[in-house]
């Protein structure tokens, strides 16, 4: 695979590329999707819920932590997790704003 080049395009390409990348695998989005159903910042482990292995989903909930969806606590065995609403926001603002601005008048 060849070098991407990303230093061409704005930040913003770039940090809507990388939340894409993030959110393209559907293991996170159910995460995301589970996480965000809570009441409360979840404590629990979420093998039994989305059926998964640990490391698995800690590797998983690294990535969506890169890119700022996450917040809560996570020192050594005690994670607790809820969704980042304020990035959250942003990120949905950032990709409808995307959206809205393709020219749909084309052939």
């Amino acid at each position: 695979m060849g070098v991407s080049k990303t230093q061409l395009f704005s930040v913003s390409h770039n940090e809507l590329a990388n939340a894409a990348k993030v959110l393209s695998h559907p293991a996170r989005i159910a995460i995301l999707e589970y996480i965000s159903k809570q009441d409360n910042c979840i404590c629990t482990d979420l093998v039994d819920v989305i059926g998964l292995a640990q490391p698995t989903i800690s590797q998983h909930l690294n990535e969506i932590k890169k890119i700022g969806l996450l917040k809560g606590t996570f020192e050594g065995k005690n994670l607790c997790y809820c969704i980042d609403r304020e990035r959250w926001a942003a990120l949905q603002n950032a990709f409808n704003t995307f959206f809205s601005n393709i020219n749909q008048n084309c052939c």
